[in-house]
């Protein structure tokens, strides 16, 4: 039977030598073995021949397909073509190598994210229909006559007025991007704490590797002004109206001698909300601030485009949920309460006139100070999650858990990097979200935050 010949330029066809057959493709380089020297020079006779067509590939972990021919699993080996295999063009030699996966090949690295997404995203959904139904209970289930609405005898606590501190609450944690410069020194010192391992030297070595401006000691701010001005409309708007409801269902008695667990109970259910709409950009911000220069875009969309593509292996939108409930919730709880609690004892052992009494200026002078003392509790009070936020973004430690990180990192190093840093940061942040808060509070009309239960003073 004759055989087509398929011979190419070049080939021993083009010499003189008998044509290849294709259905004994090995047979020329079984009978003559000098034509290929030793096993390496064929080798790197297989390998030349795949760079113009490409071998295809195959990963041992992979189930064979019934479809596709047998191959051999030994690299560089020839193994029997199938009777209908395709055949190599060099000769018509049909060679299949299958080759071990290539690590850095995003096809066939198993993905870390899909598990983390998938999780992240039940657990919000989870947590956002059941606090729906908590919020549901507390608000029309209230013990008595007496509703915490009108404590506020200037202004009783409508919807109007919820929505009025979502507003103010927006302006004031998206104040945030004013000390975006010491963010972004601090979050480098706690991801990479061996290249950054002093506040003077992380400033001069961002400064030199990366700038002044948006890709320097101003990245992520954009991610940060849309992250925190989402989380601020949730926690500021639902800490007053949670903190109503859970008086008005616990009763007059109960709220004038546990005022403190409402303000823990208000503040964690509010940031816990906040959080859901503040993960995912609070994750962008932390990957355009860790990355290196040019591997990572610093402007916005392109990083927002890209932190989206590769979600498979980011768990972008709400991979890291649970990393930001473990830093945000204690800080904010310490933030109110110790916040309220400050403004309760300056006016009833400091200012002991009635709050109406005082003019605006030294309401907000209250609430600067409070505010500054109030950053620094919460600071320590949640420095410990927010360093193992910033050291679960490097991604050998994406699929860590956090009993691992400390284990490998120490507590008391945890609880030390970056922490005088953060609580300058934060003591200074906390004052100038108050009084950002408290200010369009007063200007669209309203009065500065206190939970007081004295009755004011008849007027004369």
């Amino acid at each position: 039977m004759h055989t087509q010949d398929h011979s190419l330029p070049g080939s021993p066809t083009s010499k003189g030598h008998p044509p290849f057959s294709t259905t004994s493709s090995v047979e020329p380089f079984t009978r003559n073995p000098a034509a290929l020297g030793s096993r390496e020079s064929h080798v790197e006779k297989t390998e030349h021949r795949s760079s113009r067509e490409p071998a295809r590939v195959r990963s041992p972990l992979a189930p064979a397909s019934s479809a596709e021919p047998q191959r051999s699993t030994s690299v560089g080996k020839l193994a029997t073509p199938a009777k209908h295999g395709p055949s190599n063009r060099a000769g018509n030699v049909s060679v299949f190598i299958d080759r071990e996966p290539d690590h850095e090949s995003p096809a066939s690295t198993p993905p870390l994210g899909p598990k983390r997404q998938s999780g992240g995203r039940s657990i919000a959904f989870a947590a956002l229909a059941f606090g729906i139904l908590i919020l549901h209970h507390i608000s029309q289930n209230p013990q008595g006559p007496w509703d915490a609405r009108l404590l506020d005898k200037l202004h009783p606590h409508d919807w109007i007025y919820y929505l009025k501190c979502s507003f103010a609450g927006s302006l004031a944690c998206s104040s945030h991007v004013l000390l975006i410069p010491l963010d972004v020194v601090k979050v480098n010192m706690q991801y990479d704490p061996k290249k950054y391992h002093s506040f003077r030297q992380s400033v001069s070595l961002v400064i030199k590797e990366h700038g002044w401006g948006t890709s320097g000691l101003l990245k992520g701010a954009n991610a940060l002004i849309v992250s925190y001005g989402k989380q601020g409309v949730v926690k500021f708007g639902l800490y007053e109206f949670l903190k109503d409801a859970f008086m008005n269902y616990f009763g007059e008695s109960f709220s004038m001698h546990w005022t403190g667990l409402i303000f823990l109970l208000a503040s964690s259910i509010a940031e816990a909300y906040a959080d859901i709409a503040l993960c995912p950009c609070e994750m962008l911000k932390v990957k355009i601030q860790t990355s290196p220069p040019g591997s990572f875009p610093t402007a916005f969309w392109p990083a927002l485009k890209r932190f989206y593509r590769e979600r498979a292996e980011n768990g972008f939108p709400f991979g890291s949920i649970e990393a930001v409930w473990s830093r945000q919730i204690p800080y904010t709880m310490a933030k109110f309460f110790v916040f309220e609690r400050l403004v309760q004892y300056i006016y009833a052992h400091v200012l002991t006139q009635p709050k109406e009494t005082y003019d605006p200026s030294t309401q907000l002078l209250v609430t600067v100070v409070s505010g500054f003392l109030t950053g620094l509790c919460a600071a320590a009070c949640s420095h410990v999650p927010d360093t193992l936020f910033s050291i679960r973004a490097r991604a050998e430690n994406v699929e860590k858990s956090y009993a691992a990180l400390i284990a490998e990192h120490g507590l008391w190093r945890l609880a030390t990097t970056g922490l005088v840093v953060r609580m300058i940061i934060v003591g200074f942040l906390t004052a100038i979200q108050w009084w950002t808060y408290d200010t369009c509070k007063t200007l669209i009309g309203l009065t500065t935050t206190s939970t007081l239960f004295r009755t004011p003073a008849p007027a004369g």
